[in-house]
């Protein structure tokens, strides 16, 4: 299988992304690599198409069970057989996926770097043919990293004791020329093939805001971005706690995460937000690393964090799927205490001499002090970022609030737009609710624009299928969906993002939602043009006969008066006599919405409840 069938074929895609050809190509043909791509550049698609490419099955270490967890179900989704091997599975399950992977079962394995270091598994690498070895998170083996793991200094010495040593690719999203240098020899990459695509992420909007009152400038905020899917930052777990209760008192459906919390809760947590149950997470930095969720329009820092390295990690969890996105970090002075505190007091790491942790203590200092300079020093937010990271850039980038000037939300409707696809239509059809294809439990729903239809139809297919909506298919999917309109499974295929094992799985439901639309906006089309023949027609068969009059003097333009917008609670829009109100004044769904912050489709099925549209 060639590169870009599999890359077609399982992911939907028929173009490499910039850097990705590159790194497939290296492992491919047995060269070890080193990728240094920005969240949302696809560094897992390097080492995901070799591994199906390549004789043997490919190891992934990753350092988070989530990751794990999230990679393996979009991989089963596309149809590529996969396993993870970690702690969250019963010793029955253990037992059954190490048989299945000796059985040559799966082409990609995930785990975790400290299973490399049990006898079983060093049993079962040792007896199965290894296709190449993928280091995620790579930044970890080194001291000069801001996430050091000492487990990760031991990974060569696995890969030492196998019969055959497999080709090696390591990969991270955030590391400086110290950094990288320590990953090719900590791993002991031999020569390389290393690809820095750069750090730039266009669609992320970046915001630094000095609010006076830091609690009213995110509930404001987030009152704007009702029913989008974000992560809200804190320093540390008593924000966490006070953060997120606030939320949920003000009605916002917020969840929790921090390393206080048992087990239990913060996977039951982290589904509630993966499944958009509870679209917002309120976090310290102990949730995200791995997170593979697409969906993320916005991370809000409520705290400045201690490093770029891990501001921009963290906030590079928004806009995975390349769709507009939005990070603001809400800056106060006392943050800079805060963050000292938690540098003098961090847990002495028994791996090092006191002069190597005296040497890192000066440098997270140092970190620090950069990342007061991105909060308070003029200039352009992202060429900081960019020049922090190594990259020169002569000129601003005129999306950030220093090139703007612009407050949080103002560029909320634009974002929106985008993501609605360039169509823009709102029909307001009812769409007849119709079994779909196969899956007869999931409907075509009624009303909206195709866009919001099609986010329905993904909902319900997640539901069907016991994962989170990203994993069905991302929102630039369903963007490029709702603007082509495709009728046919053909069609459907050639959507990014689809690839032929989704297009056959899902495809038939998503068909059912665009068909119906389709022959609705075909049907108004044919009306409008009927109406205008006929028009036409009139007008030739009876001519209006009358004597030709001089030209009249050309018109002064006058603008059509301001409209009238009626005296309406609008923090109160949620009550049904309000909404009733201002609803039967005449006002748009649109215009409520704006006026509110309450999102257009919780108003249109509040109104559908009220009996007032259909």
């Amino acid at each position: 299988m060639q590169a870009q069938e599999a890359l077609r074929k399982y992911f939907g895609h028929e173009a490499f992304r910039p850097g990705q050809e590159v790194m497939v190509n290296a492992l491919t043909h047995h060269r070890d690599a080193l990728g240094v791509m920005p969240t949302g550049a696809g560094k897992s698609m390097c080492y995901q198409v070799p591994a199906l490419m390549m004789p043997g099955v490919a190891i992934v270490i990753s350092p988070l069970i989530s990751l794990m967890a999230d990679q393996v179900a979009a991989l089963k989704s596309a149809g590529v057989p996969a396993a993870y091997l970690n702690s969250s599975l019963t010793p029955r399950q253990m037992e059954l996926a190490m048989q299945r992977a000796r059985q040559g079962a799966y082409k990609i394995i995930y785990v975790a770097p400290e299973r490399l270091e049990t006898p079983s598994f060093q049993a079962m690498a040792q007896s199965m043919p290894i296709s190449l070895l993928a280091v995620d998170e790579a930044h970890c083996v080194s001291q000069w990293g801001q996430d050091f793991r000492p487990v990760y200094l031991r990974i060569a010495d696995f890969v030492d004791s196998l019969p055959t040593r497999p080709v090696l690719g390591a990969f991270t999203a955030t590391a400086t020329e110290r950094v990288r240098q320590d990953i090719i020899r900590l791993l002991r990459l031999q020569n390389p093939e290393t690809v820095t695509t750069g750090f730039d992420r266009p669609n992320l909007y970046f915001e630094v805001i000095r609010p006076k009152n830091r609690d009213a400038a995110l509930m404001d905020i987030l009152r704007r971005k009702r029913g989008e899917s974000g992560i809200v930052y804190c320093a540390t777990r008593k924000a966490v706690e006070q953060v997120c209760d606030n939320l949920i008192r003000a009605g916002i459906d917020a969840t929790r995460y921090h390393a206080g919390l048992s087990d239990e809760e913060r996977k039951e947590n982290q589904e509630k937000f993966q499944y958009d149950t509870c679209p917002v997470m309120v976090a310290t930095n102990a949730f995200g690393m791995g997170i593979d969720k697409s969906n993320v329009r916005f991370v809000i820092h409520y705290q400045m964090p201690r490093s770029m390295e891990a501001y921009y990690q963290e906030a590079g969890r928004a806009g995975r799927d390349g769709e507009a996105a939005e990070c603001i970090l809400l800056y106060n002075g006392s943050d800079i205490f805060t963050a000292k505190w938690m540098i003098e007091h961090t847990e002495p790491n028994e791996n090092m001499t006191a002069a190597e942790q005296s040497a890192v203590r000066y440098q997270d200092m140092n970190r620090l002090n950069r990342m007061v300079d991105y909060c308070t020093k003029p200039g352009c937010l992202r060429a900081f970022i960019l020049r922090y990271f190594g990259e020169n850039t002569a000129q601003d980038c005129g999306h950030c609030s220093a090139c703007c000037g612009a407050r949080y939300g103002e560029a909320e409707e634009i974002a929106r737009q985008r993501r609605r696809g360039a169509d823009g239509a709102h029909l307001g059809q009812q769409a007849t609710a119709e079994k779909i294809g196969s899956i007869g439990k999931i409907e075509a729903p009624a009303g909206g624009d195709l866009f919001e239809q099609l986010r329905q139809v993904r909902m319900a297919l997640a539901k069907l299928h016991h994962v989170p909506p990203y994993i069905i298919c991302n929102d630039a999917t369903l963007t490029e969906m709702a603007r082509r309109k495709p009728e046919t499974l053909d069609g459907m295929r050639s959507v990014s993002g689809m690839g032929e094992i989704k297009t056959a799985r899902y495809g038939e439901a998503f068909l059912g939602a665009i068909r119906p639309y389709v022959a609705q906006e075909r049907k108004m089309k044919a009306n409008v043009k009927l109406l205008a023949e006929r028009a036409q027609s009139a007008a030739f068969r009876n001519p209006v006969r009358t004597a030709p009059k001089p030209m009249p003097p050309k018109p002064v333009y006058t603008p059509p008066p301001a409209p009238v917008i009626p005296d309406i609670d609008w923090d109160n829009l949620s009550d049904p006599e309000v909404l009733s109100d201002a609803y039967l004044s005449g006002l748009t769904i649109r215009e409520m919405s704006q006026k509110s912050g309450l999102s257009e489709s919780w108003l249109r099925e509040k109104l559908r409840s009220m009996d007032l549209i259909f």
